[in-house]
């Protein structure tokens, strides 16, 4: 069995083009699908589509709850300004859609058993856990599983914890590790991996500048895509 899983797709429809390249038996989603993004709608029926698991994520659950991300501080008046802009092009069937995906999954593939959530298993929408040992080895103890996969904070690792491992696969649609390239994890024979792939950002930043919102929104967004790195420091008009 070989899993392509992916998080924080963020409606960036060219970077899970070329995640989904990756030949795959089954796609999982570590939520996000939507915000930041110029193409919601077409993620969402994508995913839904294509996706064997899916979980919620703040932005998720945000757009489908008409609820607060609660973002960090530096993506906050985007996160705002886009949520205003997802939830006047999706449908209310695309928004039932993401309101009610769980939040959290279970799953055990050749042997081993899995624990899907968007953030962290004692908060799965909101909790930016970090890539240190001491956080999961908590975080694990009351998961029965042998593999934890968790997104939200854009930034891929790996940790083996004796006997259990946790992934964060990074993000497909906006990364933050300094690298515009969309990221990815791949299952495969026992083991995980994470990749990542070049994609045609110049394409989506296109039309995220086209987006009927305040230019100096598009411009952050759009710089966040190019450098792969959240803001510096606040654009202004």
């Amino acid at each position: 069995m070989k899993l392509l899983i992916v998080s924080d797709i963020h409606a960036n429809v060219e970077a899970l083009q070329a995640v989904l390249a990756e030949s795959h038996d089954e796609l999982w989603v570590l939520g996000d699908l939507v915000n930041y993004g110029p193409d919601p709608g077409e993620v969402v029926d994508f995913v839904r589509r294509n996706a064997a698991l899916v979980v919620c994520g703040n932005h998720d659950h945000a757009i489908g709850a008409g609820a607060d991300p609660q973002c960090s501080p530096a993506f906050r008046e985007m996160a705002q300004i886009m949520q205003a802009y997802t939830d006047s092009v999706l449908s209310d069937e695309q928004k039932a859609y993401l309101r009610h995906l769980p939040a959290t999954a279970q799953r055990e593939v050749d042997g081993k058993r899995f624990f899907l959530c968007h953030a962290t298993p004692s908060d799965p929408l909101f909790s930016y856990g970090p890539s240190e040992p001491t956080f999961w080895v908590r975080e694990m103890a009351a998961v029965n599983a042998n593999v934890l996969l968790v997104g939200h904070t854009h930034l891929p690792f790996i940790l083996d914890l004796g006997t259990k491992r946790v992934a964060n696969p990074g993000s497909v649609g906006q990364p933050k590790h300094g690298r515009c390239e969309a990221c990815y994890a791949v299952w495969e024979d026992g083991h995980i991996a994470l990749k990542s792939q070049p994609y045609d950002v110049g394409a989506t930043v296109g039309r995220l500048l086209g987006l009927p919102i305040d230019d100096s929104i598009r411009r952050q967004l759009a710089d966040v895509l190019r450098t792969g790195s959240p803001p510096a420091r606040p654009f202004t008009t």
